[in-house]
């Protein structure tokens, strides 16, 4: 009787999933247990240094093979041509492999002193718009700083990272010593064009994108009110960015400036910009046109290994939540929308319904993120415009997983160049459309504040 109990009870378990795939996204009932559940059905239970590294847990058929394909192209170790494996590194670059930046998936640090930066790169412009309304390469140098070469050519430039510190006080008059960044740049292979403008970024942890990617244009749009109707403060708006597959505009979704419009594009500028390594969206050399540039030859990465790197990031699971129903980390919760921190980073999305990729398809997820650029404030602005980005705009950072930051990647360093060392320092960077929040948080007493970063770590 106890054995056809249990076999009942899966039974019913098994219909109510094939039933939920087969919802519409709106027409899902939410459960407390979609709290633990921050991926939805591609959630892992995974808490420890492999927690950002696991593929979804219910890929169908073949798609595990192609993943683990993607794996071992996402941590292969480029080196110059000529070379039996992997060759066509450089000529000039920032780092070997995906991977060298994404370690364990997760988010880079900015360097220390004068030590190798292996995880943060820097973006370049000058004043103008350039191809597609984008930005305007830096003559001789183009979007990125390549700050590493192969043997007999020059990199571009070094830089490193020299901080100030000074104390930000909370209303009790809790202190925080927070530090702010100061970029030099320094050696040039030739000199620096007038007017050039820099934008240092981390690398981003890469799990949960294919979820991401899978939310509706429409949803992301809903979210936007540019020109602030409803007087609340907030005027999140969508980036559009080129596609270079479709050949015209679109929303822009990854990036710290939603400067990309999906994965694969995506992957595909890493691999150009960041090693150097040729493919067939982005063919020429990212030396090309300068004056220590090489003639491009085949791609350095075949059409078919740069698909499979992009559906290994898409089909990177989300690990779950834990201590959902511990008391603190409710009432940290509570804090967290209290304060109006959930006016940008949403708790729940959806994605869209996708027959062909039914492990995506439907799915409630809790990224709390909107997705959207806003205007962050004098204090972390680059002031380079990203395609329709300011210079003082940014998209909302997703924050699942953020709280596992420290177990997979060994540090505590958040915001787009990793200037700030905890939580609360991310927090008191926050300024522009995000200082009401901010004041706010500042203006708890210290209870309510511990128990909000409690809620932050069970993410």
């Amino acid at each position: 009787m106890k054995e056809r109990t249990i076999i009942r009870i899966a039974a019913v378990a098994a219909i109510a999933i094939v039933v939920y795939s087969c919802i519409e996204p709106d027409e899902r009932p939410e459960t407390p247990a979609d709290e633990w559940l921050a991926g939805g059905s591609q959630t892992i239970f995974d808490k420890g240094v492999s927690a950002f590294s696991s593929q979804f847990p219910s890929l169908l058929g073949n798609r595990g093979s192609v993943h683990g394909v993607g794996d071992a192209a996402f941590g292969a170790t480029f080196v110059s041509a000529p070379a039996p494996l992997n060759p066509g590194l450089g000529p000039i670059f920032n780092n070997v492999s995906c991977s060298s930046c994404h370690v364990n998936d997760g988010r880079g640090k900015p360097p220390l002193g004068r030590e190798q930066n292996t995880s943060l790169l820097v973006r370049l412009s000058v004043s103008g718009t350039g191809a597609h309304d984008g930005p305007k390469p830096a003559p001789g140098f183009g979007l990125q700083l390549q700050q590493r070469s192969i043997f007999g050519v020059r990199p571009e430039a070094s830089f490193h990272i020299e901080y100030s510190d000074f104390v930000v006080e909370m209303n009790d008059g809790t202190k925080y010593t927070m530090q702010r960044p100061n970029y030099i740049i320094e050696d040039p292979y030739i000199p620096f064009p007038a007017g050039l403008m820099i934008s240092p970024r981390i690398a981003p942890p890469v799990f949960g994108l294919g979820l991401l990617e899978a939310v509706e244009d429409s949803d992301i749009l809903s979210r936007a009110d540019e020109a602030d109707a409803d007087g609340d403060g907030i005027s999140g708006k969508p980036n559009h960015v080129w596609d270079e597959m479709k050949q015209q505009a679109v929303i822009g979704r990854f990036g710290w400036k939603a400067n990309n419009p999906n994965i694969l594009q995506q992957s595909a500028a890493a691999y150009n910009e960041d090693m150097g390594i040729t493919n067939f969206i982005f063919r020429n050399e990212s030396s090309f046109g300068q004056s220590q540039g090489v003639a491009n030859d085949a791609y350095d990465v075949t059409d078919s290994l740069l698909q499979s790197v992009a559906f290994y990031i898409r089909t990177l699971a989300v690990p779950a939540r834990r201590n959902a129903n511990d008391d603190q980390v409710v009432r940290g919760k509570m804090m967290f929308h209290e304060a109006g921190c959930a006016s940008c980073h949403t708790p729940r999305l959806k994605t869209k319904t996708n027959v062909s990729f039914p492990e995506i398809s439907g799915q409630t997820i809790y990224p709390y993120t909107d997705m959207l650029l806003h205007d962050m404030g004098e204090d972390l602005a680059d002031n380079r415009p990203d395609f329709e980005a300011s210079g003082s705009e940014w998209r909302t950072s997703p924050l699942w997983g953020i709280g596992l930051t420290r177990v997979v990647n060994g540090h505590n360093n958040f915001l787009h160049d990793g200037r700030a060392r905890s939580l609360m320092e991310a927090i008191l960077w926050h300024g522009g459309e995000a200082a009401k929040a901010r004041d706010n948080v500042k203006a708890m007493p210290e209870a309510d504040r511990d128990v909000l970063l409690k809620f932050l770590e069970s993410l």
